[in-house]
């Protein structure tokens, strides 16, 4: 079985994207143009990384899982070029340059995210990477993709933000709504890695809680960034959440309690991991690692 050394996971996820998303001359060249500038941007990589070391951790072979893992990022990118339009969260910046629908206008940016959201189930369920690990973990992987991105995942979670913007909401509607938007792919991620490679019911559920309890923090982390973080490092402008009169960790909790919420998760997310014994050193070390980012 073939295992990628961690510290190569975004050079290889950028390979494989580069290859499913190349560049076209065809009529509609431009849509392939717009779908790469956010696709190819970078960032952090962390949901394809989640699905690739779940899998190696579980004993799967991870090149199988890497058109697996480029789905899961072209939904991510889907969903960030949806999330900055105009009529959603109304964003300039994202990673540091003008967002999608700024470059390539706003009806381009939208075929943009509805063509990465298509090309991810195109990616998961070819021929060939299907057969590489097997008609039952492909469907299933596919499922549960599908079901983070849709109304009880993403698309819910977005929902949730819109009907709480100007509104002061409770931190149960915050957990909700994040766990949704942004935890969703994270536990979908997760999960689709150690369905890949045939683990056990109880990974499975150790893997679930990790992300659960990682993609909260992560999202807390973005909160408490969004109030004393660096534009320069985050590629996208400080206290948006608060001109946009949006309800989130911080305002509700407070920084110090936010703060501490986040050191309770990173903990309960690397508990989480006792049955993966050693397997599973990565896997807590990033979670330490996203609980003190600074981008």
């Amino acid at each position: 079985m073939s295992r990628i050394e961690p510290q190569k996971y975004g050079e290889v996820v950028q390979a494989y994207l580069e290859k499913y998303v190349p560049e076209e001359k065809l009529l509609q060249s431009g849509l392939f143009q717009a779908m790469r500038y956010s696709l190819l941007a970078g960032g952090k990589r962390i949901r394809p990384i989640l699905l690739l070391e779940f899998c190696g951790a579980c004993g799967g072979d991870q090149e199988s899982a890497l058109p697996f893992a480029c789905a899961v990022e072209m939904i991510h990118s889907y969903s960030l070029i949806h999330d900055d339009l105009p009529c959603m969260d109304n964003d300039d910046m994202r990673r540091g340059k003008p967002s999608n629908h700024v470059v390539f206008g706003e009806a381009q940016a939208l075929l943009a995210g509805d063509a990465l959201l298509t090309m991810a189930f195109e990616t998961m369920l070819s021929p060939d990477s299907v057969a590489a690990v097997g008609a039952s973990r492909a469907a299933e992987a596919a499922g549960i993709l599908a079901k983070a991105a849709g109304a009880y995942g993403m698309a819910g979670g977005q929902m949730i933000d819109l009907q709480s913007e100007g509104k002061q909401i409770s931190a149960d509607t915050l957990i909700r709504m994040d766990e949704c938007k942004t935890g969703a792919l994270i536990c979908a991620a997760s999960k689709m890695g150690c369905v890949l490679a045939g683990a056990k019911e109880r990974m499975l559920h150790a893997a679930e809680k990790y992300a659960k309890a990682i993609g909260l923090a992560f999202q807390i982390t973005d909160d408490i960034l969004d109030v004393e973080g660096q534009q320069a490092l985050l590629g996208k402008p400080i206290g948006s959440d608060l001109e946009k009169g949006k309800s989130t960790y911080v305002s509700t909790l407070g920084l110090e309690k936010a703060r501490t919420l986040v050191r309770e998760l990173t903990d309960e997310a690397v508990s989480a991991l006792s049955c993966f014994e050693e397997s599973g050193d990565y896997l807590r070390s990033l979670a330490v690692t996203l609980s003190t980012r600074k981008n």
